[in-house]
Formats: structure tokens, sequence, C-alpha cells
């Protein structure tokens, strides 16, 4: 049975605590939050120990699961690690990149894993995908949500548009090449809505972007590649395939096009996409690792990655703010 410990027990942890309780070999010891409404809600719900002390959780446990303020990321994973335990923790990974640098040469040393919530990896619509040989060459997102003051500590980029980084880098076998970024701070201190064009050296473009004081919610990412195009709703769990019709495309919608190179058929397909809990998968998937001693999905590495290229944009937009 993996003994784990919830730290943060707000708006996204009680989803956590909802989906471990769902999971088989799991037992929930119990969370540290210092917010006595949170604590007391969740003792009231769930009948959850409350721990005041984060070392006594952290030693009563076999892992963690981290979804506390980004800035406290840091100093919770460091003390787990230290102490040999398994870490989940949210995205991004840390709040600095001296911090994420720490956290991977940690769990190298210590030999334990370390996941990092990137949930979109997770989503159905995506899933859908996973069969499809993929080599985009240009890639355009757009996550867009209503304002809610509920992680604003960060910018847009580390609180939404993190998710599209993360996800580009899994999908590109390529280092990026430059990146070109501008943002505006509209409602908070940090950038609220924020457009970035990375390149990377295989000649791939990703044109992204976010932004978090939007009328309406889209989580929309079109890949486009040699012969097909593939666009995938995030929020509305919906993926669509169009590509040249090959000979064994059955069950597909098709029709013909006339080119300067002939007669083309065109093939539209829409995967079947299944009802998945995004969240239980992806804890799921980080006792899975633990049990059978394998990589974990999301690593630390690619929590890192994804931070590291964040964290460029943002340079990348105070530079520009700076020289205005």
């Amino acid at each position: 049975m993996l003994k784990v410990g919830v730290f943060g027990v707000g708006h996204l942890g009680k989803f956590h605590l909802n989906n471990w309780k769902e999971i088989n070999g799991v037992k929930l010891i119990g969370f540290f939050d210092p917010s006595n409404d949170n604590a007391n809600a969740v003792i009231q719900q769930y009948g959850l120990k409350r721990f005041m002390d984060e070392d006594r959780l952290i030693d009563a446990c076999d892992a963690i699961d981290v979804i506390t303020p980004t800035n406290h990321h840091f100093d919770i994973c460091m003390k787990a690690i230290r102490k040999g335990k398994h870490v989940f923790v949210e995205k991004p990974i840390t709040n600095t990149i001296k911090e994420g640098r720490d956290l991977v040469d940690m769990v190298r040393e210590a030999n334990v894993k370390l996941q990092v919530g990137h949930v979109e990896r997770f989503n159905p619509a995506f899933l859908a995908i996973k069969d499809i040989p993929l080599n985009p060459m240009f890639i355009e997102v757009h996550r867009l949500a209503q304002f809610n003051p509920r992680g604003t500590e960060v910018s847009v980029i580390l609180d939404l548009m993190i998710h599209d980084i993360d996800i580009i880098l899994s999908l590109v076998k390529s280092d990026v090449k430059s990146i070109a970024a501008s943002g505006v701070n509209v409602m908070t201190e940090t950038p609220d809505i924020a457009n970035v064009r990375i390149e990377f050296n295989n000649g791939c473009v990703a044109n992204l972007t976010s932004s978090r004081i939007s009328m309406k919610k889209m989580r929309k990412m079109r890949l486009f590649q040699k012969d097909a195009y593939i666009g995938i709703d995030f929020l509305e769990k919906k993926t669509e395939i169009i590509k040249l019709k090959q000979p064994n495309d059955a069950g597909v919608f098709s029709f013909d096009i006339d080119t300067q190179n002939g007669k083309k058929t065109i093939a539209i397909a829409t995967p079947s996409i299944e009802p998945l809990n995004a969240i239980k998968l992806e804890l799921q998937a980080f006792v899975d690792a633990i049990t059978n001693n394998t990589p974990t999905i999301v690593s630390e590495i690619d929590g890192f990655l994804a931070m590291e290229v964040a964290h460029q944009i943002l340079e990348k937009i105070n530079s520009t703010s700076i020289l205005v």
C-alpha cells in the first residue's frame, strides 16, 4: 500500500483528494495546509488527518502530492526528496531556474520518482493521437481563459501557456533555436496576455497565444505536418485529422480535390474520444511508475525544460518592455 500525503488542499487540491481515493493500492495519510478554512472543509468532507508540521507528514508517507502555490514547491519537494520520498508536484515545477536545476540533480542523486502535473498530457483529446506518427512543422495554439484571481501569483506564461510549451517540447524532437514574445500586464503585475513564436533547429515553428482575461474559454492546438493537419480541442475533448487518404484508411469521410499534381483524395477522421479523467490518469501513472520502477511520463527533466522555455519567454517580454 502506497502511503500518500497531500500538500495544499485548496481548489485543485480537493480534485486530487477525490481522485486519490479512487486509486487502488493507495492510502491517504493526511494533509498539510496553513489555511484553517481549507483544512476544516477537508476534515469535514474527507475525515482526513491534518498535519501541522511538514516534516511529520513527509516522514509518515512514501510519496507526497504538492499542490501549493509555486513559490512553495521547491522547499517542500527538497525536504521530501532528501528523505527518499517520491514526489508529484503541480506545474510549474519550481519558481526559479536554479531551483529547477537543483531539484533535477536531487532526484537523480536520491533515485526517487518525480512527476510534474502537466495534466494536458493526459487529456483524452491528446491521447487520441498517441499512435499517429507526428512530425509537426508548424504549430498554432490558443489557450484563453476568463479572469480568475486564483493562480495569478505567476504570469500567464507559467499559469496557462506552460501546458502547451510542455506538449510542444514533447512533440518536437529538436532544440529551440529562437524565441520572440510580447505580453501585456492588464489585471495583475505580470503578463496576463501573451503571444510567442518559437523556432526550432529542425525548422518547426510554434505560435502560441495565451490569455487569462478573455470573455470565452478556448484550449486549441493545431499541428501541420507533411500531408496532414491535426486539430486538438483540449476543452471540448475533440480531435480532427485531415490528411491525404491512404489505401488502408477505411471508414473515414473523404473527398477529391484537383491540384497541380493531379487529383488527390482528402480523408477526414474524428477519432473516438474516451471519457477519461485526466487528473486520475496522471496520478495513476505516477503510482505505476513507483510500483513498477519505470520512468514517470512527465519527468522532472520535462518539467524543468518547459519551465526553462517559459522563463526565456518572460525574459523576452521583459526586455521588450524595457526597450519600449
